[in-house]
This record gives C-alpha cells, structure tokens and sequence, in this order.
C-alpha cells in the first residue's frame, strides 16, 4: 500500500468558491475547476435570460465569447488532467476488488465527459451567432440538459472520486499529476521539465 497523501488538505477540498490554488496541489486545483464550470454553467442560464429581454446586446456578445472560451480550452484541459492522469494513477493505487468498482466510477465519469463535450459541441453552434452578434437564439432546453448533467457529473466527482484520491495517492503522485497538469496548459516547456536533470544542470 502506497503511503497516503500528506499534501495540505484546505477546507475546500472539494468546494466551488475555492480561491486561486496552484499546480502543487492538483486536487484542489481540480475542485476550483469545478467552481469555474458552474459559474459558466450559471453564466449560461442568465444568458438564456438577457436574449429573451435585450437581444444579443454587447454583454450577450461578451458573455457568449467567454463561455466559449473557457469550455473550448479549461474545460477540456480538465477533462484531460482526470482521463490521463488522475484516474490512472488512482487505478494503479488500488488493486482487487477496489480496484474493479473504481474502474466502473471511472469508465461512468468517462462517459460523462463524452456526454458533455457531445453537448457543448450543440451548445456552441447556438453560441457562436449570438457572440457575432447574429442571433439572439439560446435554446433554454439545450442549456438546462448541459447544466444539468455538469451537475450531476461534478456531484459524483467531488462525493466520491476526489476524496478517494486524497486518501490513495502519495505525494509522489500528486506532485506527478500536478506536473502533467501544468505541462498540459503550457506553463512550462514540457520538454525541457519532464527530462531528467545533468548534474550540473541542477547546480546552476
């Protein structure tokens, strides 16, 4: 069994209003993306709103643009840190049965994301007229079923997976994830981080 985790765990592991936290600590870096992903899911409902009432004014226009922003990059970066890191190496820290019920949390949580990225490729055909400023069409139906799945999908992961990590993983492997995290949002020359060090490389 791997020594547990002794990275600080703040009181807001897993919360939604989490201030701004760092690679050093990827899980709870995990759980602020969940707060930004509601906050753009909330952002979306008030949108459906101001169409009805004022059109694709500039604030529709600005609030489209930036949905889509964070959704086409954040969002799928996260989706990436949970499939290709986190979730491996979780798998990788358990072994029997344990290990078999948390391949089918994963395998579901997966399939979330596919569901998701499903939607949001709807949602953003819908979006990218009215951030142009040529329609004023949201379908509220559309966003309530994208929101609503984001809900539950991000409920699951904060009562279930990301306490199960904090738990699992050593330090060793949050540090790795962390990297990897970092590395994938462009924040270091991946290169050049992920290969080993000459020994006066790390004298300088």
């Amino acid at each position: 069994m791997r020594a547990p985790a002794t990275h600080p765990n703040p009181p807001g592991l897993p919360g939604h209003h989490a201030p701004a936290v760092g690679f050093e600590v990827p899980l709870e870096m995990l759980a602020a993306c969940h707060g930004r992903v509601q906050n753009q899911c909330e952002t979306l409902g008030r949108l459906v709103q101001h169409l009805g009432r004022h059109g694709a004014d500039l604030q529709a226009r600005q609030a489209a643009a930036a949905v889509m922003r964070y959704f086409d990059t954040a969002a799928r970066d996260h989706h990436a840190d949970e499939e290709v890191d986190l979730f491996p190496a979780l798998i990788e820290s358990m072994a029997g049965s344990d290990a078999v019920c948390l391949r089918e949390l994963t395998t579901l949580l997966v399939a979330d994301h596919r569901e998701l990225e499903h939607r949001w490729r709807g949602l953003r055909r819908q979006l990218e007229p009215v951030a142009a400023g040529r329609s004023a069409s949201l379908a509220g139906d559309r966003v309530a079923d994208f929101v609503g799945l984001y809900e539950r999908h991000i409920a699951r992961e904060e009562s279930e997976l990301l306490p199960m990590a904090q738990r699992l993983l050593s330090d060793a492997e949050l540090d790795r994830i962390g990297l990897a995290m970092r590395v994938r949002r462009n924040a270091v020359d991946s290169a050049e981080t992920l290969q080993p060090q000459k020994p006066e490389q790390a004298q300088r």
